[in-house]
């Protein structure tokens, strides 16, 4: 039995219009302001399926970087299609033969790890910011600032 997935694609760089074009013939989707994103749905038999059918349908057309299944599966995951450079690939194998596991649990690990050093570093620009905020403003300023912005309501000036 098929079912439908809906599909991020994530482009390498903005799709021209003419990409665009010639993507929309192959197959249905929405594209966000800077053409960098994509979103669609796709049948297939499992999520690994569909993203590999996708790829297959838009890979010579789109300069497509990675696919993700957009929702979560049953565990929490979300299943990612990337396609690695020759180099990389190699790389993530011998790494893999080195420690006796999968190529496929290698790269897991370190998309895993990558993730959770860019989320430090979020924090870590975001405590920053906020910090610079206070040497000019007092922390009621701010609070009332951000609660007013994500409220969406102007605060009286």
């Amino acid at each position: 039995m098929t079912h439908q997935y809906a599909v991020e694609i994530v482009l390498t760089r903005p799709a021209t219009v003419r990409e665009l074009h010639q993507a929309r013939h192959r197959v249905t989707f929405a594209a966000n302001a800077d053409r960098t994103r994509l979103m669609t749905v796709q049948r297939g038999k499992s999520p690994g399926r569909a993203l590999h059918r996708l790829r297959h349908r838009l890979d010579t057309v789109l300069p497509i970087d990675v696919l993700t299944t957009h929702y979560p599966d049953r565990q929490g995951h979300v299943l990612l299609n990337a396609a690695l450079s020759r180099r990389a690939d190699a790389q993530i194998r011998e790494e893999a033969a080195a420690l006796g596991q999968r190529a496929g649990d290698v790269l897991a690990e370190r998309i895993t790890a990558y993730l959770a050093h860019e989320q430090r570093q979020r924090r870590h620009r975001l405590e920053s910011q906020i910090q610079r905020l206070l040497t000019h403003h007092t922390l009621e300023e701010v609070l009332a600032c951000a609660a007013g912005r994500l409220l969406q309501v102007r605060l009286p000036r």
